[in-house]
């Protein structure tokens, strides 16, 4: 039970360092509340999955080839930067009430997704991490206690995605509008940084 909880707490640290998807969240959180905050965090745990399954295939390290590198710092660097753009135009539109109807839920979904899925340093991030944690347990333990602590890594990537949206909501409902702009273009000109980080890395991988 004591490894299993520290698998929880590794996932719940693994996701804590702040980035694109925690400004995403908040971002989303304040402008229409705790669900979509949510569904932008379950978007990059679908990714992360995605991640976990490559590598336990043995498959991810044609994700981290040069080519995909730099076509996937282009594409995220493109996402990254029009999310930020959209949340600064937005931040106007912030609403006091909880929730919005006229918002997709899929569209925070797939932003948390892409957000994470095109984004380098989280595959090499999920090969460092996850692939030394594959290659441990698979010497000490079997296949069932495998799929055991990979779950448990789930557990704590999802009680941070809770946490983040639960503040994201708390911030919708509780803080003043001038506030909430301030708060939603801080986050958009965060995602635009990390969009012109992968951007220069991109551009760095073609011409240097």
């Amino acid at each position: 039970m004591n490894i299993f909880l520290g698998y929880i707490l590794l996932g719940f640290s693994l996701a804590a360092p702040i980035g694109p998807v925690n400004a995403a969240q908040l971002d989303k959180g304040i402008k229409h509340g705790f669900l979509h905050a949510w569904l932008v965090g379950l978007g990059a745990m679908a990714a992360d999955a995605v991640f976990m399954l490559l590598i336990y295939l043995g498959a991810a390290h044609f994700l981290y080839t040069p080519f995909m590198k730099m076509f996937l710092y282009t594409f995220g660097s493109c996402v990254l930067i029009y999310t930020g753009i959209e949340s600064i135009v937005a931040a106007e539109s912030v609403q006091m009430k909880s929730g919005s109807k006229n918002v997709s839920k899929m569209k925070s979904f797939t932003s948390g997704f892409l957000m994470t899925f095109t984004n380098p340093i989280s595959i090499l991030f999920w090969l460092g991490i996850y692939g030394s944690i594959l290659a441990k347990t698979a010497e000490t333990y079997g296949a069932w206690d495998l799929l055991l602590y990979s779950s448990a890594i789930f557990i704590g990537l999802l009680l941070w995605d809770f946490t983040m949206a639960t503040v994201a909501a708390f911030f919708h409902r509780y803080v003043g509008h001038n506030v909430l702009k301030f708060i939603s273009r801080l986050a958009g000109i965060s995602l635009i940084g990390f969009g012109c980080y992968f951007a220069t890395q991109a551009i760095q991988m073609l011409f240097f």
